[in-house]
């Protein structure tokens, strides 16, 4: 008797883990390098609040799409040359989704255009680089 996988099932895998908290890293640590760069080095500690919902939106963005557009199915934690493509087409639709959230009244702040086109590129950087780099070390 054949067993029915759910759609999740088949797109998500174990050995993808180390790769799903490095993404979530790399994305906080963009978005702290923003922070930093519009508010200043104080603003962490003076509004951490702010500093963490600046992230939550894209991290939203993240935890929905990436499992969905396979950038945790098998295979993706197999190399570089296979993971680096399923994250960044797994981001550009996140981060379009985080700025709609962040657009969204729950949040503050807006999503300027300038701003979106910045989190497309430098997070398709970042989760590209982590993704290389994890990929040399293991």
């Amino acid at each position: 008797m054949a067993t029915s996988t759910s759609f999740l099932e088949e797109r998500l895998d174990a050995g993808a883990l180390p790769l799903a908290v490095g993404d979530v890293l790399a994305i906080f640590l963009l978005v702290t390098v923003g922070v930093i760069q519009h508010n200043g080095v104080s603003y962490l500690s003076t509004d951490p609040v702010g500093w963490v919902l600046t992230a939550v939106p894209f991290i939203i963005g993240w935890a929905l799409i990436a499992p969905i557009l396979g950038a945790y199915s098998p295979g993706a934690a197999e190399s570089a040359k296979s993971a680096v493509p399923l994250a960044i087409r797994s981001w550009v639709v996140a981060a379009v989704l985080g700025a709609v959230i962040r657009w969204s009244p729950l949040f503050e702040g807006g999503a300027d255009p300038i701003f979106i086109g910045v989190m497309l590129v430098f997070g398709t950087v970042a989760i590209s680089l982590w993704r290389t780099i994890y990929f040399r070390i293991v």
